[in-house]
C-alpha cells in the first residue's frame, strides 16, 4: 500500500506513571518508519505526549492526503469506540476534513489474527527446549468488568491455540476473576507451564504483579549503566534504555527463566504487545481500510 501522500497515524493509551507503557508504540513506529511505506508515521497518546487532540495537526493537509489511524490496543472497547473517535473527531471509518484531508480509522491490533501466531511465537521464545506436549500455556489478561473486552479477546486466543493442539493445555487466566493466574497450579498437570501476560505494553503488571500471583521470585540481574544512568534492556526483540534502579530490577523478572517451583518449570515472557511482529499487524490493519 505504499504512496508518498498518505500517513499512519498510531493511537495508544500511554501513561502518566509508567515509562515503558509507550515504548512498544514508538518503537513499532520506528520500525514502520524504516520501511517508506507512509510519507509520514506518528503516534499519539490519550495519556501522553503528543496527545489524541495534537494528532489533530500533525499531518499538512497540502501534502498528506489520507491518514490511516491504527489503534495499538488488544481489543475493541471504550477507547477504541469511544475516547478516540471522540478526541480525533471521526465519526465513522472514514472522515474528511475542511481541507479534504481524509482520515481512515482502522481495527484495533489486538483483534487480527495474526495475533495466535504473535502468541505461539513468544510461547515458542521463551520457551524453546520445552516438550509443547509436556507444557501448558497460559494467556494472561487483567479480569473484572472494567476490562470485559480483553479477557474476551484472551478467551477467543486461547480458544483458537487450543483448537491448534500443540500444547497440552492452553487456558486464560486472570488476575481479578476466575480462572486466577494465581491458581496455575491447580489449573495445569504439565511439568512446563509458559505464563504469556496479553498487555500491549510491560508495566506493573507485568513486571511486579503478574510474577507475585504465580509465585516468581525477584532477582537482580546485573546491568552495564551506561551515560545518563540508563541500562541497555532487551525486550521481545526490542531494544529499549530503561532506568537503572528499581525498574531495572523489575525487569530482569524476565531473565530468569526457567523458574523452578514446586518441581516444576514456570516461564514468564514479556507482555506480548512489545512482539516486533506488531508492526506487521499495524500495517495489515492499515491495508484491510484502505482496500
Amino acid at each position: 500500500m505504499k504512496s508518498g501522500d498518505s500517513a499512519l497515524l498510531i493511537v495508544a493509551h500511554g501513561s502518566t506513571v509508567n515509562p515503558d507503557s509507550s515504548a512498544p508504540t514508538l518503537a513499532h513506529a520506528t520500525e514502520i518508519r524504516r520501511r517508506k511505506i507512509f510519507a509520514n508515521v506518528e503516534c499519539a497518546f490519550w495519556k501522553e505526549e503528543p496527545s489524541l487532540r495534537d494528532a489533530l495537526f500533525l499531518f499538512d493537509p497540502g501534502s498528506i492526503r489520507e491518514v490511516y489511524v491504527v489503534p495499538n490496543f488488544i481489543s475493541e472497547g471504550y477507547f477504541t469506540q469511544t475516547v478516540v473517535p471522540r478526541e480525533l473527531e471521526l465519526n465513522g471509518p472514514t472522515a474528511k476534513r475542511p481541507g479534504g484531508q481524509q482520515w481512515k480509522y482502522c481495527q484495533p491490533v489486538g483483534s487480527h489474527p495474526m495475533m495466535t501466531e504473535l502468541l505461539l511465537n513468544r510461547a515458542s521464545e521463551v520457551a524453546p527446549d520445552a516438550n509443547p506436549e509436556e507444557t501448558s500455556l497460559l494467556i494472561v489478561a487483567h479480569g473484572t468488568d472494567l476490562n470485559e473486552n480483553s479477557a474476551v479477546a484472551a478467551k477467543r486466543e486461547a480458544e483458537k491455540i487450543r483448537a491448534n493442539g500443540r500444547y497440552a493445555t492452553v487456558l486464560n487466566v486472570y488476575m481479578e476473576e476466575p480462572p486466577l493466574v494465581s491458581d496455575w497450579r491447580k489449573l495445569t498437570m504439565t511439568p512446563n507451564v509458559v505464563v504469556v501476560p496479553f498487555f500491549i505494553s510491560d508495566g506493573l503488571h507485568s513486571y511486579e504483579d503478574i510474577p507475585k500471583l504465580i509465585g516468581i521470585k525477584e532477582r537482580r540481574i546485573p546491568s552495564r549503566r551506561v551515560k545518563g544512568g540508563r541500562s541497555p534492556e532487551r525486550s521481545g526483540g526490542l531494544e529499549t534504555a530503561a532506568p537503572c534502579g528499581r525498574l531495572g530490577f523489575l525487569k530482569g523478572i524476565f531473565r530468569g527463566n526457567p523458574y523452578s517451583i514446586e518441581g516444576r518449570k514456570l516461564f514468564y515472557a514479556p507482555s506480548i504487545g512489545t512482539d516486533s511482529g506488531f508492526a506487521d499487524i499495524i500495517l495489515e490493519q492499515a491495508s484491510a481500510a484502505k482496500s
